[in-house]
């Protein structure tokens, strides 16, 4: 005996009175004929803007023009001198200055920074001393104050504190003119870079390191592991430009006769008089190596950002 009508099964409508049919809502908004989707999109005009970059680009076209059709900036003695073995031995001397002044002004930074952060307040004290008297003193009354060392203690002994010396060492030949120099920008980098790690760590959030000394894991290697990785990013940048600075610092030790590359461009042209050239070849050095440094600062920052930038 089938349980369904013939009807049902075929989908007709149940019989019976219609439905009253419902009525259909209006759509909200600007009539059919103002539709937004049919309207012409006109972008917003930035007369100003574009006023700015035309005089922007006519001066910028005019400073280049210049360069290159004036004749005192002398491009021939320019091309002459830049690749020149006096002035590639000046650029060495350079390089040397900064790399020696950043190696040890940033390790002895690193000390300085770890008794800043130190719980014992005579540490702190002695490491806040040190930054505060080498940031107020200028960098150059710092070099002529190593360089004339030899006049205040002739000799270094070393030995029993306030007793015999066991060994000593003459001042005089001990420090000379390249050595006060790195002696003076290193101590001088160092207070800097001593509050640029110490910034770097404290940014560092302690709800970390307190999460894994909970977890039992060394102190050393927190350090390692969690601390100085997160700190990088903040010491990284502000790392890279105390590292330009001091390159750029560097023409400071002029004033000790080091044959560094403003020294030697000075000197060659108060020989040959032609100023502006050389002084264009010690900026256009000044710019190219001051640019790889920036770039090299870009990749170690990338290394360092991996896991935090999306």
């Amino acid at each position: 005996m089938p349980l369904t009508s013939d009807s049902a099964l075929a989908g007709d409508p149940p019989a019976g009175p219609a439905p009253a049919a419902r009525p259909v809502p209006q759509r909200a908004g600007p009539p059919a004929g103002d539709d937004p989707v049919a309207l012409k999109v006109v972008p917003v005009r930035h007369p100003w803007r574009w006023a700015g970059i035309a005089v922007t680009a006519v001066l910028l076209a005019q400073f280049a023009h210049g360069l290159i059709t004036n004749p005192a900036w002398e491009w021939g003695v320019f091309a002459r001198f830049f690749t020149s073995g006096t002035i590639l031995k000046a650029v060495g001397v350079t390089l040397q200055l900064t790399a020696y002044g950043t190696a040890l002004g940033f390790a002895l930074g690193l000390v300085l920074a770890l008794m800043r952060l130190s719980a014992s307040p005579f540490l702190r004290w002695v490491a806040f001393g040190y930054v505060w008297a080498f940031r107020s003193i200028p960098l150059i009354v710092q070099l002529l104050f190593w360089f004339n060392l030899a006049y205040l203690y002739r000799r270094l002994d070393f030995g029993i504190p306030f007793g015999p010396g066991l060994f000593h060492f003459d001042t005089m030949g001990l420090v000379g003119a390249m050595g006060a120099a790195v002696l003076g920008l290193a101590l001088h980098q160092a207070a800097y870079a001593a509050e640029i790690v110490r910034a770097g760590v404290q940014a560092v959030d302690g709800g970390q390191v307190e999460a894994a000394a909970a977890l039992g894991l060394p102190r050393l290697r927190r350090l390692r592991r969690i601390v100085l990785p997160q700190a990088m990013r903040s010491i990284l940048p502000n790392a890279t430009n105390e590292v330009i600075s001091l390159f750029k610092g560097t023409s400071i030790v002029s004033v000790m006769a080091i044959g560094e590359l403003f020294y030697q461009v000075q000197v060659v042209y108060g020989r040959n008089g032609r100023v502006v050239p050389l002084l264009m070849v010690a900026t256009a050095w000044y710019i190219l190596l001051t640019t790889v440094l920036s770039v090299l600062q870009h990749y170690v920052e990338r290394h360092y950002a991996k896991g935090a930038a999306r």
